[in-house]
């Protein structure tokens, strides 16, 4: 009887002592400056979108927003980010034309031409 306890207790142990522990990524501070810009330029694209969606915006703004201010921070901060954060999921050319189509979008709504 003993050694069934004994047998069974080494099993238990040796299979709990075996199980594969987490692996604990480390960032690089450039994945880590990345993911900052990233979420810094999100957020900045974010309040364009949302001045653009408020009706309460009026036209000049939403020009130089979608002139000027969005498809600079898109094309200087969001691309060059997101393309380093996750390159194997995103390219320039898909988000290049992502941006057009929401530019698109936004100038036909509101009869905009830049």
């Amino acid at each position: 009887m003993k050694i069934k306890i004994i047998t069974a207790a080494l099993l238990l142990v040796t299979i709990t002592g075996c199980q594969k522990q987490p692996k604990q990524v480390q960032e690089s501070p450039s994945h880590i400056a990345a993911k900052a810009a990233f979420e810094q330029s999100d957020q900045r694209i974010g309040v364009f979108l949302d001045q653009l969606d408020d009706p309460k915006t009026d036209q000049p703004t939403r020009i130089k927003i979608l002139c000027e201010s969005f498809p600079s921070e898109y094309k200087k901060h969001y691309i060059p980010a997101l393309l380093e954060l996750q390159p194997e999921d995103f390219s320039e050319a898909k988000l290049l034309a992502d941006l057009k189509s929401a530019l698109d979008y936004y100038k036909s709504s509101f009869q905009i031409s830049c």
